[in-house]
């Protein structure tokens, strides 16, 4: 599936996008550079699914809980800062990426031993144009 994001007017639509093609997988690992839009993607996806917190990125604590429309959690990691596998261990990562609540995560390729088998790709690339592309492997 490919997604095209042709400014920040249009995130939402792509979230929605995105979402109708969610089905019953849980855990999404989101590959690009440093400021080609993973956490504000992954915002646009938590606001489109109805969450009222403040969404940050949560480079520093790891990993942030919010709370959809249906009152079902939504984990975000960034594992940008991860300097050892065993931060991810300490943390409790199997009670996250196990739990059967969403889970979006940037940065996996930092704990690419410990991604379910089942985590679902998603890469997301900027045009010379600045448009965004997302690509999955639904």
């Amino acid at each position: 599936m490919e997604i095209k994001i042709q400014s920040l007017e249009t995130i939402h639509e792509a979230a929605q996008q995105f979402i109708d093609n969610i089905s019953d997988r849980k855990v999404f690992a989101f590959y690009g550079k440093m400021g080609v839009g993973k956490t504000t993607f992954t915002k646009a996806i938590c606001e489109t699914l109805g969450v009222k917190d403040v969404i940050t990125s949560p480079t520093f604590a790891i990993v942030n809980e919010y709370t959809d429309a249906h009152q079902q959690p939504i984990y975000h990691f960034d594992f940008y800062r991860i300097k050892r596998l065993e931060e991810v261990y300490d943390m409790g990562y199997e009670d996250y990426f196990y739990s059967g609540n969403l889970c979006l995560l940037e940065w996996p390729e930092l704990i690419e031993d410990i991604l379910p088998e089942n985590a679902v790709k998603v890469t997301i690339e900027e045009l010379p144009d600045g448009t965004r592309v997302i690509k999955s492997m639904f």
